[in-house]
């Protein structure tokens, strides 16, 4: 399976991408994963939230595979417990689904056009993460995914 990480925003501190980067490496095994980070707007500069999100969701859009299944990480999202993620990505796999992008959108939500093209929603519950700790809790939880498909031992 191809995995794709689309993120609004770079990782500035080390403690961040040494995370991001040990389960990159752990999950190397299970799949190709990547992060595409792209630019965080913002609103001063691009003349407003709404200005910005539009010009993020052009950025996040511009680099999702035209087949590609596409999650949105969001609030509002479903619930999932980490059995049923790897349910669920067990299932897009059965169903033929070989190329999944998870969008991480910026501080300031996505644009309406990034809900258009997402398949469905995921959601971490009603609280709110750093978008920098959003994205090593998706890893972590990708890679807990593959490990209780396969059966293997760390999801206790």
């Amino acid at each position: 399976m191809k995995i794709t990480i689309v993120a609004v925003g770079k990782l500035k501190e080390r403690f961040w991408v040494d995370a991001c980067s040990e389960y990159l490496k752990r999950l190397s095994g299970y799949a190709k994963v990547t992060v595409r980070e792209v630019t965080d707007v913002d609103p001063a500069r691009a003349g407003g939230v709404e200005a910005a999100r539009a010009k993020e969701a052009a950025a996040i859009l511009g680099v999702v595979a035209p087949q590609s299944h596409v999650v949105l990480m969001a609030i509002e999202g479903k619930q999932r417990s980490s059995e049923q993620l790897a349910a669920r990505m067990d299932a897009l796999a059965l169903n033929g689904v070989s190329d999944v992008t998870f969008v991480i959108g910026g501080s300031d939500g996505v644009d309406a056009s990034v809900y258009a093209r997402a398949d469905e929603t995921l959601s971490f519950g009603p609280i709110t993460l750093p978008h920098n700790l959003a994205r090593v809790v998706l890893l972590e939880q990708v890679y807990r995914a593959f490990k209780i498909s396969r059966g293997e031992p760390y999801h206790k």
